[in-house]
This record gives structure tokens, C-alpha cells and sequence, in this order.
């Protein structure tokens, strides 16, 4: 236990801040922020009445102890005060997901989801998918739960509806239909294969389909259909026959369809152990988009309520609530969340808590999977946290690893050279802590130095670290940093970290077997012969998994800058290229980069690439080290 004399003391050394900041506060509504000694941002909150809501944390014996803890780290507070407490509740929001201040409640596995949106402004409109702010004018359709549900979707529309999906710049470029055209996905607007009042009708069923209105086009097709048979145009039949097919297969494939669900969210919270699920089912126009599943970081103590409304007001910041929530549990302060989200959305959106029919029904279902989503996370975390001290074990490490950075570099003979940085922990991949290094200060001849692109890696990752965090105080030190390579990359790195004083931290080179055969890696550290751990050892897999992950982010980061390059200084560089083939590539693709992003098929069809130079050129982009 702590001491509670002690603990009074930092309690009133917070509280004396807080106080201070009352004599000069309005009874307005408006946001608070309250900071540490070191200026970071340990809350946000939102009020009615500023002046009445900080004076509450003034009152020890009123405040749990999580709050306690919070005042008595209090160093300073800065206020935004606003016209009304939707606005204050929605500045709140925005706030949080910026600061993600450790005393909130935070979602902090948001990301932005997927749409489909079919553009306006061109005369042959293509199909595509979305994710961001809408800045593009166009029809949007979403969201869907996850890439793979908007990707299958798309496939199928295409099949249905034969839209485009190439970019404007090839569009304008073509000289002759694509491989859509032939496996019957398009209808090769961009060599007039079809009329633009015929490409007209494809976009607006197509957006009627998306629209809701799948019975309607499903209908007029198959009349469209019997007219072709009793003109005996039986290809055209055919056709439409195939399209039918597939507009069945889209909606089949919505597994919980409610019939006067129209546009709504179905939300259910379902809490363990201190834990809390928050499963969403997107319903546009009756028809589910997919489920996600979300588990917001949040006090042990705090209950459903509370929890579902922090999670809805950081959840829709990004994006406009539909007319509909469903929820499984009423929200603290529903009416005025729902007032807030219909001012960000720009209609009226309801709240509400289904207790029987079909929408209870719905709630039941996404309880059901929120309760399953989080008994396989706290399974999930157990076995991780075994994993970790199977880590520690097998490296010598005092405890497990809390922080592990993984390092790894990528370049094609000495060209476009990138190190990358993934980062794993107790809940898994911390994608948010990713980072690449375009290598740019390499000594003359070492273009192809692996060593001194590591070591260029290490001393601008950890220089900066020392310089932003010179205590320690940040969270990002790593425990332990895993280097894919051998001995002489260790060498290299220990080195480096001995010169900027971090020979403490733990360094652990993996190297593949011979053959570069997975399963019989072995690992290189400092005053240790080189050793294996088991084929079969979970925890090799487990250390498999982050080389792995390292080596996919820094090959993406790798082709991301080629990409980039040739978009900016063409494809000369490719041995075989001359000045006739570039121009034949530039005139059928359009640019650089939709070259680079071609497959072989593709390739082939322009005139004077063979199949051996389309496999040279595909091999270029595609086969970094």
C-alpha cells in the first residue's frame, strides 16, 4: 500500500493548480485539458459549466481513486470554452483521439473504413474504392468493415455492372481494351466498345444497386434478359444472365439482412474481467457491410455506459453517423450525443436501445459476437504474455519485453535504399509506431554496404530518441531490438549504441539458416556463441512473425520510393529499355507508375515488349532483396 500522507500531499499539490485556475473560469460550457510537469496531456473532459465541473476535482473523498491519481500529477489546465455542450462534447472528441491522454478512455484501434464511390465530372465514371476525407465529388457508398469486404464487393460489381477501374491517365492512354474488357469485367469505354448513354445506364443501376433499390435492377435485368432470349439474342441473354447471377451472390453474401433496418449501426458492448468488446454492424439501406470489432482502453471500474459514450464521440469524429444507432447498452448523456452527432453529420441521428422484434434480435447477435471477440483477445493476450517470457527467457532478458523494435533495410543493388522499424508488445503489432528511413547519408562505395545502412538507421532512430526523451519518460525505448541479419550487423549496431551511451539496451541479430531455410534461424548477441532455438518452439514462430512483419513493411516502403522515383524520372533504368520502348509504355499505360504497378499480362500487349522483356520488367519492380 501507498503512504496516505504522501499521497494526500501530491493529491493537494494538484489540487492547489486546479484551484488556482478556478478564480478566473465563466460558468460556460467548454473543454478541459489537464497536464504534467512535462506539458503532456494526462486528460481531456467536457462540461456544461466549466467553473462547476473543475471544481469537482478539487474534492479528494468525491473522486475514484483512478482520478485521484490524475489530480495529483496535475501540473497545469488550458480551457476552450464553446457556444453549447454538444460542441464542447465533439471538441472533447477530437481532442482525445489527438492527445490519446492516459486517464481517457480511448479508441485505439480506430481506422478510417473503406467506401465505394463512383466518381462525377467524367463522361465514363469509373468504380473504386475510398478511404479518407471525401474530397472527391462522387457517389460514396460504406462504410464497409474491411478492405477484403469493400474488395470482394468491388470484384463483384464489376462482374455485375462492367464499371472501369483504371485511372483517368490510362483511361485517356488506351489504344486497345485491357484484360477487363476480356474476362468480361468492363465494357471498354476507353476504345468506344460501348456508347456513352449505354456506359450511362451501367453507373446509375449500379448506383441504384448500392442505393438499395437491388430488387429493382435485379428485375428490370431479367426483363431485359427475356426480351434478348425472344429475339433471340441469345449472347446478350447469356450476359445478362451471368450479371443476374452475381447481383444474387452480393447480396447472399450479406449474412444478417433486416428488412426496414435502413441505415443504422448496430452497437453492442460486452465487458470481462475489466475488459470491454464494442462489436459494430454497418447496415446500409437494409444490407450488412461487415462487422468490426473495437476494444477501447479504458479503467478497469468504468462501466458499459460510460464507456460506449467516449467510444461513439471519438468513433464518429471521422465520419458522419448514420440516421440509426442501435445500441446494447444507453450511453451516459444520450440525448446529448445524439444532439452532437447530428450537428457533425448534418442529419438527425437517433439513439436508441431495441428491446424486442427484429432490432433485439440484431443486438443479440452483436452481443454474441462481442462476447466471443473477447474471450479470443484475453486468450490471445495470455498466450502473447507466454510468448514474451518465453522472450526473456531465451535472451537473458530481466522481464519480459514490453517494447520490442525489429529492424530491417531494403535496396536493389545499392538503389532507392530504405531501413524500416516495426514495433510489437504485449497487444501485438504497434503499427502506429512504424517507421522508414530513406537512407540518403551513405560514405562514398558503400552503396551496397548493408552495415553502414543499419548503422545510419540506428544512430538518426536513437540520436533523435536521446535528444526528445533524454529520461526516459516516453514509452517508445524499446526493451529489446532484434536486427534481421548476422554478426556483422550486431557489430555494427553495438557499436553505434556504445557510442551514443545505450549499451544497456538488449541486442539480439536473427540470421536465417543456410539456404536461407525458416526454421533454423540463428541468433547472434553480444558475449554468446550463436544459437537455435527449437523448429517447433512457439517461440521461434513468435520471433519468425516480427523478422517477418519487419521485412513486409520494409519491402512495401521499398517499392512505395521506386514508385515514386520512376513516377518522377522515368523507366530508363531498366536494362533493355530504349527511348522506343519507353515511349510505348508511357503511351499504353499513361505514366511511370502505372508501368510499375502493371502485371506481365498486361505488359505483353505492348507493342515491342515480349514475354521475356515484360518478365524483366515486371521482375524490376517487384523483386527487391
Amino acid at each position: 500500500m501507498g503512504n496516505p500522507t504522501r499521497s494526500h500531499k501530491s493529491f493537494e499539490a494538484g489540487a492547489v493548480i486546479i484551484r488556482a485556475h478556478l478564480k478566473t473560469l465563466p460558468a460556460s460550457p467548454g473543454v478541459y485539458r489537464m497536464m504534467n510537469a512535462d506539458g503532456k496531456v494526462l486528460y481531456v473532459g467536457k462540461a456544461k459549466k466549466l467553473s462547476h465541473r473543475v471544481a469537482a476535482y478539487t474534492q479528494r473523498g468525491r473522486l475514484p481513486t483512478r482520478l485521484q491519481r490524475m489530480v495529483a500529477q496535475t501540473r497545469g489546465m488550458e480551457f476552450v470554452v464553446t457556444r453549447t455542450e454538444a460542441e464542447a462534447l465533439l471538441l472533447e472528441a477530437n481532442l482525445v483521439r489527438e492527445y490519446q491522454p492516459h486517464f481517457n478512455i480511448l479508441l485505439r484501434d480506430d481506422k478510417s473504413f473503406p467506401y465505394i464511390v463512383i466518381p462525377r465530372g467524367h463522361k465514363f465514371p469509373g468504380l473504386y474504392k475510398h478511404r479518407g476525407p471525401r474530397t472527391r465529388k462522387g457517389w460514396y457508398f460504406g462504410p464497409f468493415a474491411s478492405a477484403l469486404a469493400v474488395n470482394e464487393t468491388m470484384i463483384a460489381l464489376q462482374r455485375g455492372f462492367l464499371l472501369r477501374n483504371c485511372t483517368d491517365n490510362i483511361f485517356a492512354a488506351r489504344n486497345r481494351p485491357c484484360l477487363q474488357y476480356h474476362i468480361k469485367r468492363c465494357t471498354a469505354p476507353c476504345v468506344n466498345k460501348v456508347s456513352e448513354a449505354a456506359y450511362g445506364q451501367q453507373v446509375r443501376e449500379a448506383r441504384d444497386f448500392l442505393g438499395g433499390k437491388s430488387s429493382t435492377i435485379q428485375q428490370a435485368l431479367a426483363e431485359r434478359m427475356q426480351e434478348a432470349s425472344d429475339a433471340r439474342d441469345y449472347e446478350t441473354a447469356a450476359s445478362l444472365r451471368d450479371r443476374i447471377k452475381v447481383l444474387t451472390i452480393i447480396q447472399s453474401r450479406q449474412d444478417v439482412n433486416v428488412a426496414g433496418t435502413g441505415d443504422a449501426d448496430i452497437i453492442a458492448a460486452h465487458q470481462q474481467a475489466g475488459q470491454t468488446a464494442i462489436q459494430i454492424f454497418f447496415f446500409r439501406n437494409d444490407r450488412n457491410f461487415g462487422t468490426h470489432t473495437h476494444f477501447p482502453a479504458h479503467d478497469k471500474e468504468q462501466p458499459a455506459g460510460e464507456v460506449l459514450a467516449a467510444f461513439l464521440a471519438q468513433f464518429y469524429t471521422d465520419k458522419p453517423a448514420p440516421p440509426h444507432l442501435l445500441l446494447s447498452h444507453t450511453p451516459d448523456g444520450a440525448k446529448l450525443l445524439a444532439t452532437a452527432l447530428t450537428s457533425h453529420a448534418g442529419h438527425k441521428v437517433t439513439i436508441s436501445v431495441p428491446h424486442k422484434g427484429e432490432k433485439k434480435r440484431l443486438i443479440a447477435h452483436a452481443l454474441l459476437n462481442a462476447r466471443e471477440a473477447l474471450a479470443r483477445r484475453m486468450a490471445d493476450k495470455a498466450s502473447q504474455n507466454r510468448l514474451l517470457h518465453g522472450v526473456a527467457e531465451n535472451f537473458g532478458l530481466p522481464e519480459p519485453p514490453q517494447r520490442i523494435e525489429v529492424y530491417d533495410n531494403s535496396h536493389i543493388q545499392g538503389t532507392n535504399a530504405v531501413g524500416a522499424m516495426i514495433v510489437a508488445g504485449p497487444e501485438g503489432f504497434i503499427k502506429k509506431g512504424y517507421r522508414k528511413f530513406n537512407i540518403r547519408d551513405l560514405p562514398p562505395g558503400a552503396a551496397h554496404d548493408d552495415y553502414a545502412m543499419m548503422e545510419e538507421v540506428f544512430t538518426r532512430r536513437f540520436r533523435r530518441l536521446t535528444e526528445e526523451d533524454p529520461e526516459h519518460k516516453s514509452g517508445t525505448w524499446p526493451d529489446l531490438v532484434l536486427i534481421d541479419g548476422g554478426m556483422g550487423q550486431l557489430n555494427r549496431v553495438r557499436a553505434v549504441m556504445a557510442e551514443l551511451g545505450l549499451g544497456e539496451i538488449p541486442l539480439v541479430a536473427i540470421a536465417k539458416g543456410p539456404d536461407r531455410n525458416a526454421g533454423r534461424e540463428r541468433f547472434f548477441m553480444t558475449g554468446r556463441a550463436p544459437f537455435s532455438l527449437e523448429p517447433r518452439d512457439p517461440v521461434l514462430y513468435y520471433l519468425q512473425r516480427l523478422r517477418d512483419e519487419a521485412h513486409r513493411f520494409v519491402i512495401g516502403a521499398h517499392r512505395g520510393k521506386r514508385a515514386k522515383q520512376i513516377s518522377q524520372t522515368g523507366i530508363d533504368e531498366i536494362p533493355g529499355i530504349g527511348a522506343a520502348r519507353k515511349r510505348s509504355l508511357l503511351h499504353h499505360f499513361g505514366s511511370g507508375r502505372a508501368v510499375a504497378q502493371a502485371g506481365i499480362d498486361d505488359l505483353q500487349q505492348v507493342a515491342g515488349i515480349s514475354a521475356s522483356m515484360a518478365k524483366k520488367i515486371y521482375d524490376y519492380f517487384h523483386n527487391a532483396r
